[in-house]
């Protein structure tokens, strides 16, 4: 067997192997309409803004935990992809039915903020890489907070999934992240507490729907309906 038709005969197995990342499919959907949005909503938005925005301080070591979020999502996908196909589609549904209602909010209500500040007291590598994210991060397109949702929604399955039962160092580890990342969004001005409050709400919404019996009934139910149709071929 060629090098050429063994690849092939492992490709197939994996896609075999791992039918259910087809739901990842969703990234076609969420990042050209998220960038059609940061493109097209600049200036004329309704302003996001809270009396208790302006009591908090600007802080830019959270620039640490800001951007520790991008891996700690991506890793927590790929962790239930390959360990828990039933954890990774709740994870899955938490993440992208929430990423859509961000998407239809900021397209059918198009806001921004005006809380960043226009200078930085220090001068030092941290101020450098939040100058490097306001500058690739439009002020547009709040709320609900991903980064505090997605966080939300990253933590609550870890502490659901039996793979992290007896494993409670990793849940305070991802505790104290999920914390530090909803407190950057702040101190970063990034958003605005009405950001953070809306997407802790659409989390209890959410957490209801994927991690109570109506989800696992709905699954049940899909699956013993699947299992009817093949008896039938």
């Amino acid at each position: 067997m060629s090098k050429k038709d063994n690849f092939k005969q492992n490709l197939k197995a994996f896609f075999q192997k791992y039918k259910h990342a087809w739901v990842l499919l969703y990234v076609f959907i969420y990042f050209p309409w998220f960038t059609y949005l940061e493109k097209h909503v600049t200036s004329n938005f309704n302003v996001i803004h809270t009396a208790l925005d302006d009591k908090i301080p600007f802080i830019e070591f959270f620039i640490v935990p800001y951007m520790l979020w991008f891996g700690y999502v991506a890793y927590a996908v790929l962790y239930f992809f390959f360990k828990n196909k039933e954890d990774y589609y709740r994870l899955c549904t938490f993440l992208f039915v929430g990423m859509t209602v961000f998407l239809v909010v900021s397209s059918l209500y198009p806001n921004g903020h005006y809380l960043r500040p226009h200078s930085f007291e220090h001068d030092n590598v941290f101020t450098h890489m939040v100058a490097w994210l306001y500058a690739t991060d439009t002020p547009t397109n709040l709320f609900p907070s991903i980064h505090v949702y997605n966080s939300l929604g990253v933590h609550i399955a870890l502490c659901n999934s039996k793979e992290f039962k007896e494993r409670p160092k990793l849940k305070l580890a991802s505790f104290i992240l999920m914390v530090s990342i909803i407190l950057a969004t702040m101190f970063l001005k990034q958003h605005s507490v009405f950001d953070v409050v809306t997407a802790f709400v659409m989390a209890a919404v959410m957490y209801s729907f994927v991690y109570g019996r109506n989800f696992a009934f709905g699954r049940s139910k899909a699956k013993e309906s699947f299992e009817k149709q093949l008896k039938h071929i």
